[in-house]
């Protein structure tokens, strides 16, 4: 990756439905080979997706819950069903496995917290193993975005 690969993605990151023509000349570029570099970080898994974000308080999903969780288990078989778990919610919008003292921790969004209590009694229900849960209710979302650092020295 180059200075102008490095441009097109901070692009991209703020605003996915730029046009391409606007790229390319924002990196001097013909939209041909522009088009040919988006492509190819899209194939590179550099680009793993271009969405819209959304605001979950105006569609009813308001609630931030960070989970955590420790588990007795951490064999290969166990983590592949947990994952399986995890993936089928789509209440859980990330899931990390962590190194310390909590096995995972997920962002699980809700409508409130009578909708999150069921998600909770489905996980414990569902998942044989964990030792531990334990929940947090985000107050304020004072900073959120997906867009990554991207060095400014390298722009």
């Amino acid at each position: 990756m180059d200075k102008v690969d490095l441009i097109i993605l901070d692009m991209l990151q703020r605003d996915c439905t730029v046009s391409i023509q606007d790229i390319a000349e924002r990196v001097n570029l013909s939209t041909t080979p522009c088009w040919k570099r988006i492509k190819r970080m899209e194939e590179d898994g550099i680009i793993k997706s271009r969405v819209a974000l959304l605001d979950g308080s105006k569609i009813q999903l308001g609630i931030s819950v960070f989970v955590h969780i420790k588990t007795m288990r951490h064999d290969n078989e166990w983590l592949t069903r947990f994952s399986e778990h995890i993936m089928a919610f789509d209440e859980v919008v990330n899931c990390y496995r962590m190194s310390g003292e909590w096995d995972y921790l997920l962002r699980v969004v809700a409508k409130d917290i009578h909708a999150f209590d069921l998600f909770y009694k489905t996980l414990i229900k569902d998942i044989d193993g964990l030792t531990d849960v334990s929940s947090s209710f985000a107050m304020e979302e004072i900073k959120y975005t997906t867009r990554l650092p991207i060095m400014k020295d390298s722009l």
